[in-house]
């Protein structure tokens, strides 16, 4: 099969086209025909040599794809062979077959093609997991969203405001500004022209966000601190802004906040799986009545797959990018 590699660290250049063994899928795996997939910030660190390969996972990039059901072992998931599927992988996804969990696929949903389709598995895992497991996003609840115009913002916003709830955000520039507040936030803060914290003790009347989902860390968890509710939580997934901060303990005590934050690769399938029936359940209806929509900003070939990169890394683009895989 053709796969794109990372030949060593460094920068999008690295990624090279390749021809692989078609993988085998074991015991409640099955064998995907890979249409498209979805790009990710992961898949950066990954190629930057920042974020370590699990072990038991495969060393091409990508962690979300759609496509069929070409063999395997469905077991008691409910598919079958030929059946249309998006699934969250292990790793592997830059390639024309990939292996997943029978539990981590999803049905493609009604209307949708599998470019849509492979833009949904990382960040509708990550943010159901995160803002409604973790963050206990509740009925009356406003959650912010840093960061609103990514892949893992786009998602947060539409599915926090179908079941809902009030939902705040912040972006870099204007343009992403309108672009969150289009697909549901109330109000989306300009971060390089605003005070956020200020904007969002405006407009909650001093109360501040009950759940915050949090890319950035560094230096903002301290100003997110400030802008919780009071049995506010804070939810951080990644380290854009650096892995270290200074905490205002005191106001946790008095405030009674909760920090946490999770990362979804290692976790094991059983609760991979949890998350895709709670998905299926709970999201998938929405997607298909048009309350919730992919945001596509660009797709590329699969031999392209260095300048997705360059644009992932250019922070210019709104939703998701996508890799078109040609057929084996």
């Amino acid at each position: 099969m053709r796969a794109i590699e990372i030949s060593k660290p460094g920068p999008p250049d690295v990624l090279v086209p390749c021809e692989r063994s078609r993988p085998q899928p074991g015991p409640g795996q099955v064998l995907v025909q890979v249409a498209a997939a979805g790009v990710n910030r992961p898949d950066v660190l990954q190629r930057l040599g920042r974020y370590p390969v699990p072990p038991d996972a495969s060393d091409l990039p990508g962690l979300e794809v759609a496509g069929t059901i070409v063999d395997g072992d469905p077991a008691d998931s409910g598919f079958a062979i030929g059946d249309r599927v998006c699934a969250l992988v292990h790793g592997g996804g830059y390639a024309q077959f990939c292996v997943a969990p029978a539990g981590q696929c999803l049905p493609i949903p009604r209307g949708l093609s599998e470019i849509e389709a492979a833009s949904l598995p990382e960040t509708f895992f990550t943010v159901w997991s995160n803002v409604f497991d973790r963050g206990r996003l509740a009925a009356g609840e406003t959650l912010l969203v840093q960061g609103g115009s990514s892949g893992i913002g786009v998602t947060a916003i539409q599915m926090a405001r179908a079941l809902g709830h009030r939902v705040l955000a912040t972006a870099g520039t204007d343009e992403k500004a309108r672009a969150c507040e289009a697909l549901g936030a109330e109000r989306c803060i300009n971060y390089k022209t605003e005070d956020f914290v200020a904007e969002v003790k405006r407009l909650t009347g001093g109360r501040g966000a009950d759940v915050i989902l949090d890319m950035v860390a560094g230096d903002y968890v301290p100003r997110e601190v400030r802008c919780l509710a009071d049995d506010g939580r804070l939810v951080v997934i990644a380290l854009l802004g650096g892995a270290t901060a200074q905490v205002p303990l005191d106001q946790i005590l008095v405030r009674r906040l909760t920090i946490t934050g999770s990362t979804l690769r290692p976790r094991p399938v059983a609760f991979k799986s949890a998350i895709a029936a709670a998905l299926r359940e709970r999201i998938w209806p929405l997607i298909e009545n048009g309350s919730i929509r992919p945001v596509i900003h660009r797709t590329f070939p699969l031999d392209e797959a260095a300048e997705a990169h360059r644009l992932m890394e250019s922070s210019t683009h709104i939703g998701k990018i996508v890799l078109t895989i040609p057929p084996a």
